[in-house]
């Protein structure tokens, strides 16, 4: 049986990954489960499973989460330390990091020096530190499975291959609710109609950059590192139907692609299962329920985010790292409209303009990156809001 981290219990990885868990009791078991604030899911998740410990990220929420707990054995903890230090629990096998954002990259790095497998559904964790991340694990002979569909097909596809043997991927994207609208469209565009995603359900932040291709932009730089690509390796096509979730082209032409539902528990499960596969009964997928499979190129002047991704790409450094942050603070300021739909690709290029540029960035100048822009995006909110 294996032991299962999951940072991120309540979101909606978090919750799937806990619904595969009780699909296969004789498999899995919830070792740990966090979340930030959502106390009243973490603790009727710890009553069902009995984790042996339970960590929420605001301090303030431990006497109700130590209360609510009392009478079980489950050990309750408080705080980003005390996340990063239990992941380190003997007990545990793999962690699974579904945390929102850059909160992922200090648990993971401590996880990976730990020696334990991750499972990562925290794109943001590559996008700031991967050549660092990367790096750890090599030392530590820690795997690192992606749980995207976008990556977790590629890792699919490419089992049993040679890596020499690939020319270049081809990452699919929905292309979200706005598919085809232009800029004067998406300039009057609310949060409600953004958070409408066709094909897949997905937390706020998600959605959000889901629909304005920044998520297909942080999936390229993620994939750059964990398969150890050139920028000029990795290609977007957007393709609707959401079936094939993403492509490998190898240097003798052939292309393979993994094909499926838009279902997460799938790419979940096989991270959880690797390298095996278990029998499930999710619902299969039939070529008569979709006749058609199409395919497009990503119109990168109206959605920019993605441009801004490919561009952080080439520049390197800790500029992924300036984008991931802006864009954070850009989303949270679009939820809140204090920012518009195009205004979040202005916020995110003029943090690239003025915050340094870094060519070989240590934790320690991610860390201080991470924060500045912070400060300087909200900075340009409160500014153009007054």
């Amino acid at each position: 049986m294996k032991s299962i981290a999951i940072l991120g219990s309540t979101g909606s990885i978090g919750t799937q990954t806990l619904q595969v868990i009780r699909e296969n009791p004789t498999l899995f078991r919830a070792c740990l489960l966090t979340a930030q604030s959502n106390v009243d899911l973490l603790v009727m998740q710890a009553l069902e499973f009995l984790p042996e410990y339970v960590v929420v990220g605001q301090d303030n929420l431990f006497y109700v989460v130590k209360e609510a707990l009392a009478h079980t054995s489950v050990q309750v903890l408080a705080g980003s330390q005390a996340l990063t230090d239990i992941v380190t629990a003997p007990e545990i096998d793999l962690v699974l990091t579904a945390l929102v954002g850059f909160a992922g990259l200090q648990p993971t790095i401590a996880a990976i020096k730990a020696g334990k497998d991750i499972a990562l559904a925290n794109k943001e964790t590559l996008v700031v530190a991967g050549e660092l991340v990367m790096k750890l694990a090599k030392e530590h002979n820690v795997k690192i499975l992606p749980v995207d569909s976008e990556h977790s097909a590629i890792f699919q596809c490419l089992a049993g291959e040679e890596p020499q043997s690939v020319e270049k991927i081809i990452l699919t994207a929905s292309g979200g609710p706005f598919r085809g609208k232009d800029t004067a469209f998406l300039s009057a565009v609310t949060k409600n109609e953004a958070l409408k995603h066709p094909n897949w359900v997905m937390g706020a932040k998600i959605t959000i950059d889901s629909a304005s291709l920044m998520n297909k932009g942080l999936e390229v730089i993620e994939a750059k590192w964990l398969f150890d690509l050139e920028a000029d390796q990795i290609d977007v096509v957007v393709h609707p139907q959401s079936i094939i979730h993403s492509l490998v082209q190898f240097k003798d032409s052939s292309v393979k692609a993994q094909m499926g539902l838009p279902d997460m528990k799938l790419p979940i499960q096989y991270a959880l299962t690797y390298p095996n596969r278990i029998k499930n009964n999710f619902k299969r997928f039939s070529f008569a329920d979709f006749p058609f499979l199409t395919f497009e190129q990503p119109d990168l002047k109206t959605f920019r985010n993605l441009a801004l991704a490919f561009a952080a790409l080439d520049t390197g450094g800790n500029m992924p790292c300036i984008v991931n942050a802006a864009n954070e603070i850009a989303v949270a300021g679009f939820l809140k409209e204090q920012v518009t739909f195009l205004g979040m690709s202005d916020l995110i290029e003029e943090c690239t303009q003025r915050i340094k540029l870094h060519k070989q960035p240590g934790l320690e100048d991610y860390l201080n990156t991470d924060l500045e822009t912070r400060v300087l995006a909200q900075q340009l909110i409160t500014k153009k809001g007054a």
